[in-house]
């Protein structure tokens, strides 16, 4: 293929894709704008509750650029972007919850405004908040770049598509991957490097329940992976750090791995001397 064939060839792909295919550019900065907005005030530019007001607008309106670049229907696109800020006052309050959960249980938060500033665990749980909501609307590929785009910004990887209760609290979080059927309960919290993953990923297992349900009140400590859609963690269990589970634990369980850790000096060790006279 010379050069000219292939870049004619790129120029007609590029341009069937177009039509549905979101700025990914536009995208972050609307999420990044959007969590700003909510959680981090700038009073100098905000002197009045007006003022907030025409900025909530004008970040409907950006959304619904979005969103129109892949469903090109005005009035589709309309309903969705009324439908998601509507929800928005609601999804506040129950991510209010989840910072002071953080605030509660962790020894080294000392405010919550250091939790929304700070926390890439907030941070992440806010986006994909945000991004289920849209998920559920039934527009796909914009939450999908929105939970990537917090994937690469603090290393902690949420499919809008999971499903996570209230008061949820992520410590530390790099590492944390939570698959697309996943179904997590209330006043849950997860610790870095833990997998809530698909034992099976075949494609033609796509549409059904492939990673775990984690209940209400669990603790899962670092490096645990939970895999399988049949997999139950039962309420009020604590899962160890580094633990390999791929069938369902009752409630209220204390479920650990045991390893045993030798420490030797790191000097060797004198041998006897034997003289032989």
């Amino acid at each position: 293929m010379t050069q000219k064939e292939f870049i004619n060839n790129l120029f007609h792909q590029n341009s069937k894709n177009f039509t549905f295919f979101p700025d990914k550019e536009l995208a972050e900065e609307f999420i990044d704008k959007l969590f700003e907005f909510l959680f981090l005030p700038k009073t100098v530019r905000h002197k009045q509750a007006a003022d907030l007001e025409k900025e909530f607008e004008s970040l409907k309106s950006h959304f619904s650029s979005l969103v129109y670049d892949v469903i090109p229907d005005g009035v589709k696109t309309q309903t969705i972007a009324d439908k998601f800020f509507e929800a928005i006052p609601r999804l506040y309050e129950g991510l209010i919850a989840d910072a002071n959960t953080i605030l509660k249980f962790d020894p080294a938060a000392v405010s919550v405004e250091e939790v929304l500033v700070a926390y890439p665990g907030f941070y992440a749980t806010a986006i994909y908040r945000l991004s289920h909501l849209l998920w559920n609307l039934e527009v796909k590929i914009i939450p999908r770049i929105f939970t990537e785009y917090a994937h690469g910004k603090t290393g902690i990887d949420i499919h809008p598509g999971a499903r996570i209760g209230n008061s949820f609290f992520i410590d530390h979080g790099t590492g944390i991957v939570i698959g697309e059927t996943t179904i997590i309960g209330d006043n849950v919290k997860i610790y870095q490097g833990v997998t809530l993953g698909a034992l099976n990923v075949s494609k033609d297992k796509a549409s059904t329940k492939r990673h775990p349900t984690i209940e209400d009140n669990v603790i899962i400590y670092s490096g645990a992976t939970i895999l399988g859609g049949d997999t139950i963690i039962g309420h009020d269990s604590v899962i160890g750090g580094n633990v390999w589970l791929t069938y369902s634990v009752l409630p209220n369980s204390i479920v650990y791995h045991k390893s045993e850790v030798a420490v030797k000096d790191k000097h060797p060790e004198t041998e006897a001397l034997n003289f032989v006279i």
